[in-house]
């Protein structure tokens, strides 16, 4: 059964994942920012699966930045809704561990091209009206 409200499109994409909430380094207690380029699995008008070797925790709050196949720029605010990490060997392909990311706020042009991508014709009809 399926629980997405939005269909999902599979895809290969950078992104550009930010942390807006500062995180706390365990070793000092001094609060520290992170920014790194993943990889974009699949995508919705509702969120995305981002790969992550070093996935952050369920409800942090992230700045996303990726292009879309059309080759122009995104941005949109998301939450990180749900964490996996898959153990696996050392030195072997780890294409499961990743975060699930509901998007919370973005440009509207820029969610409508989400809607747009990954099928959504009403989304589509209603942008060219």
């Amino acid at each position: 059964m399926e629980r997405r409200r939005h269909p999902r499109v599979p895809l290969a994409l950078s992104i550009r994942v930010s942390s807006i909430d500062p995180e706390i380094d365990p070793w000092t207690g001094r609060p520290f920012f992170r920014s790194s380029q993943e990889l974009c699995a699949n995508l919705s008008r509702g969120g995305a699966f981002i790969r992550t070797r070093e996935p952050f925790a369920a409800g942090r709050r992230l700045l996303l930045e990726l292009a879309l196949p059309d080759g122009r720029p995104l941005e949109a605010v998301g939450r990180v809704a749900w964490t996996r990490v898959v153990l696996r060997p050392a030195g072997s392909d780890d294409d499961a561990t990743g975060v699930g990311v509901e998007f919370l706020g973005g440009v509207p042009d820029d969610l409508a091209r989400l809607e747009e991508l990954a099928g959504n014709e009403p989304a589509a009809a209603a942008r060219r009206a």
